[in-house]
């Protein structure tokens, strides 16, 4: 990749890093219902997770998923299940009021939990397929590599993003806990925003290939 193109890339993810989307409102609503830690382990979660678009989109898994009809539908209402599901149990749990995460299986769910959102999230093969090829240089000796490297440098940077809003998340958080009644309804608003980025999820329209 020449110079100009990898400073135009730069710029691109840098941008889109910025703009709040999915991701981010879901990171931030898993610190609001239960604090940094958790929002820190989502955030490591949905990293790993994206990781697995762009090394999936590197070797062309990910190209064969949204060229098929049936794959993509699979995938798409397999992720949005589970983000409903996260979300009515954040909805159920709101009356309790959460002890920080401390223990390693604590941490280890959420995380896992961070994985499997973005892991089955169809929306973000898409964008990996549709953004990154743009700054390819098709006659390279190895594209895959070029394609997961600067997949790489755009999970870093959004996960970046995610990690100031877990901090700001945190800290508005702190100011509801002593008022347990406001408490309980931003972790019912946080539930019912999980679920509903399930619903957005399975609307979803899958991308018209040629």
């Amino acid at each position: 990749m020449d110079g100009t193109r990898f400073q135009l890339f730069l710029v691109a993810a840098l941008i889109i890093a910025a703009v709040p989307g999915p991701g981010i409102f879901y990171v931030a609503a898993r610190t609001l219902a239960g604090g940094w830690r958790a929002g820190i382990a989502s955030t490591s979660g949905t990293a790993i997770g994206g990781l697995v678009h762009v090394v999936a989109g590197g070797i062309g898994v990910s190209a064969i998923i949204l060229a098929s009809a049936q794959l993509f539908a699979a995938l798409k209402f397999a992720g949005a299940l589970y983000l409903v599901w996260l979300g009515v149990r954040t909805f159920r749990e709101a009356g309790r009021l959460p002890k920080a995460p401390t223990g390693d299986a604590a941490a280890k769910r959420v995380f896992l939990e961070g994985v499997a959102v973005e892991a089955f999230n169809p929306k973000t093969a898409a964008f990996f397929l549709a953004f990154i090829p743009q700054f390819l240089n098709p006659t390279a000796s190895d594209p895959a590599l070029t394609f997961m490297a600067l997949g790489l440098i755009s999970v870093a940077l959004n996960t970046l993003a995610d990690v100031v809003v877990v901090l700001a998340a945190s800290a508005t958080r702190a100011q509801f806990v002593e008022r347990p009644d406001l408490f309980r309804r931003l972790r019912q608003g946080s539930g019912l925003f999980i679920a509903g980025l399930g619903v957005s999820l399975a609307l979803v329209r899958r991308p018209v290939t040629n």
